[in-house]
């Protein structure tokens, strides 16, 4: 695989060709990264127990018969109050505004509707827009509890159509995948056959970096830390070397991530690059730099290299 975009082996012209935007909106944690790699069948967007990891859009294109859906997985929706979080929700927005179809995945599996899936609707319904409803986790919750979740939230007027699904497992993603090709436009592919994301390999390789800080430093990391490529180099041998930066605001939180003797970047490191080298289907150099750079959430190139909204 190249450094290019994820891509799958796969050539096909369709007869009756269809194409369209497909929009995944939702609270935070809600599956909508989960739900997109499951439904094109490659990790593309990264996934974490932590709220808000998806910082911007990203595509994920699937194929279904003659249709060519094209997935636009949206950070969280919350009530933003920070600059960071503002520009993660306008993109949000505008990723929905600009689609074709909305899908609003609902964690069936939470006590009750959250003030930020409340939000959502409130917002869909001022501005006039219908979705289709995702009640994921139902492997999670009875199914007694799931029917009763489903008719108060359909009660709102919003949702053209109702589907129950597992992102995690897979339960009931075909069937929404089938239903959404079905209601693409006609007109011609957008991408080609074989492309999966739009996303450059470097990027993603990053992300998977970020995605394993995540997991690693559930507790303690802030949202105060990114990472970016920084090289790309390819050998003879097949191998390929990838350097990337981890920014962090603040020398306390280097330390956090750095570890006791390094141990802790070096775990970071090693789980990425097992990743890394299954995605890329060959070796891996990965070295990780651990920086400060005080005040990085302010700094406009910073979210124009996320296609965010600096002033949003």
């Amino acid at each position: 695989m190249s450094d290019e975009t994820v891509e799958q082996a796969q050539d096909f012209v369709p007869e009756h060709p269809r194409c369209g935007f497909v929009a995944l909106v939702g609270a935070p944690n809600a599956g909508k990264s989960t739900l997109l790699n499951t439904m094109i069948g490659a990790k593309v967007s990264i996934v974490s127990p932590r709220v808000q990891t998806t910082r911007t859009r990203v595509l994920g294109i699937a194929t279904e018969g003659d249709s060519q859906v094209i997935f636009v997985d949206t950070p969280g929706i919350f009530a933003p109050r920070k600059r960071l979080e503002r520009a993660m929700v306008a993109a949000a927005w505008q990723g929905a505004s600009d689609a074709d179809l909305v899908v609003q995945l609902v964690d069936a599996a939470r006590k009750s509707i959250d003030g930020d899936t409340r939000a959502i609707i409130a917002r869909l319904k001022d501005s006039g827009r219908q979705a289709i409803l995702a009640l994921n986790k139902i492997d999670l919750i009875k199914r007694d509890k799931l029917l009763a979740l489903s008719a108060e939230l359909n009660a709102e007027g919003i949702y053209t159509d109702t589907f129950m699904i597992s992102a995690e497992t897979g339960n009931g993603v075909d069937d929404l995948r089938r239903h959404l090709a079905s209601r693409m436009p006609e007109g011609p592919w957008h991408f080609p056959s074989d492309q999966l994301s739009d996303i450059p390999m470097r990027l993603l390789a990053a992300e998977i970096v970020r995605e394993k800080l995540f997991l690693q430093l559930y507790q303690e990391l802030p949202y105060s830390a990114t990472v970016e490529p920084e090289g790309w180099e390819e050998f003879d041998d097949g191998s390929v070397k990838i350097s990337m930066v981890v920014f962090t605001e603040r020398d306390s939180q280097k330390a956090i991530i750095l570890g006791k003797g390094g141990q802790r970047i070096k775990q970071i490191g090693a789980a990425a690059r097992v990743e890394l080298e299954e995605m890329l289907e060959r070796r891996v150099h990965l070295f990780l730099h651990v920086k400060v750079r005080e005040e990085w959430t302010n700094d406009p190139e910073r979210y124009r290299d996320w296609n965010l909204d600096y002033n949003a």
